[in-house]
């Protein structure tokens, strides 16, 4: 090839390369952006529960109150908290806040501000405890690490973007560090916004579907699944419960398992999550069906069949995260899961279902609950208002 003709090719290469340039940068200046998204602050619930589809990254981090707080300190936490939540969603810097310009960038930012049964006693207001608020019941199958397990106060903070939520979390700890201490912080993820089709069922680390019979958020079944009616505790109502479980997943060992295994161990097909039984991810699974030698197409002992509710009433909502931290030696992976739960009733809806699987889960054998937490989660609130206060007055 001459070199004017080799010239020629480049230029007329650049030339295309240059256009199509030019219909990205048209293309790009009116898409919408992503991280402009805002989700509402305020209303009759908080946000970060039902809000659909549940944002890539979340923080969860775990406050133990100082000595000194009682009901007068808390209720400034709250409006300090308040204030943060109202600016920082809607892509406006927090007051005093240090990194403005992190702020910029909502991408659908959520913070859900929740109580640990210590709170009670600090406000000076233990009768408003709602009756599930305690620590779970010691299970068999767990081995907690006091590093992941209860606390005063919860932030969960989740948006698309990684950094809109670091920022978050640093200014809403940093503007109360005089009244708290932190006592762990978990970070989880999901896949990216925009990599899956929008209603597609997440994955955990083990390569499940994770989820596919949640309650669908703004329906009937979810509202009385999810949300306190207060019946129990008036300053509860529009409010719900939240179980945090850190799960440790074996992935050196369940790599060692072979496919079929897997599926039988959790009841589903890994490749669409259809039951053994159906064809389709979100077919009912029939516990009844045999094989010809009549032997359970679905084992009794899978995690599917452990963990089914045995009626309505006993259906929960998870908002799962994944976690992937760094190994220890002579590890490959330190992985697992973020299980979170919302429902109205911990002690009629959560704790049935744990108890069978702590009988007996063919998936123990690779699953571990290394952290546990509950709180109860106040309502939502008016634009005038601040968190928290149908329990702690003006």
């Amino acid at each position: 090839m001459s070199r004017r003709r080799l010239l020629g090719s480049s230029a007329a290469a650049v030339g295309a390369v240059g256009a199509g340039a030019g219909i990205y940068a048209a293309t790009a200046r009116t898409a919408p952006a992503t991280g402009a998204e805002t989700v509402a602050w305020d209303g009759p619930h908080q946000a970060g529960i039902a809000t659909s589809p549940p944002q890539a990254h979340a923080t969860l981090v775990g406050l133990d109150l100082l000595p000194k707080v009682g009901r007068a300190e808390f209720i400034g936490i709250m409006k300090v908290w308040t204030a943060d939540i109202a600016r920082l969603t809607q892509g406006r810097p927090a007051l005093a806040d240090t990194e403005p310009e992190l702020a910029a960038t909502p991408a659908r930012l959520t913070v859900t501000i929740g109580y640990g049964p210590g709170v009670f006693e600090a406000i000076d207001r233990p009768t408003a405890a709602p009756s599930w608020s305690a620590p779970l019941p010691a299970f068999t199958i767990d081995r907690l690490d006091p590093a992941y397990t209860g606390a005063d106060l919860l932030l969960q903070v989740c948006a698309d973007d990684p950094v809109t939520v670091a920022h978050a979390v640093r200014v809403l700890v940093k503007n109360v560090r005089s009244l708290v201490t932190v006592r762990w912080t978990q970070r989880g993820f999901r896949r990216a916004r925009g990599t899956e089709a929008p209603g597609t069922t997440m994955r955990n680390l083990m390569g499940q579907v994770d989820g596919t019979t949640n309650p669908e958020p703004g329906t009937a079944a979810f509202d009385a699944l999810v949300w306190d009616d207060g019946s129990e505790q008036a300053w509860l109502a529009g409010g719900t419960s939240m179980v945090l479980r850190r799960i440790r997943i074996e992935l050196d060992t369940w790599d060692e398992l072979d496919r079929p295994g897997r599926e039988i161990t959790v009841g589903r097909t890994l490749d669409n999550g259809a039951p053994l039984t159906g064809v389709h991810e979100r077919d009912e699974p029939d516990f009844t069906a045999t094989d010809r030698n009549g032997i359970p197409v679905i084992s009794p002992g899978s995690h599917i069949a452990r963990a089914h509710h045995t009626h309505e009433g006993e259906r929960i909502f998870r908002r799962v995260y994944n976690y992937d931290d760094p190994p220890g030696p002579g590890s490959v992976s330190n992985s697992g899961l973020l299980f979170v739960s919302f429902q109205r009733d911990i002690g009629t809806q959560f704790l049935p279902v744990q108890r069978r699987l702590d009988e007996f889960d063919a998936l123990n054998e690779w699953t571990t609950p290394v952290g546990s937490a509950v709180f109860a989660i106040p309502p939502g609130i008016g634009r005038d208002s601040y968190i928290g206060e149908g329990l702690l007055g003006r």
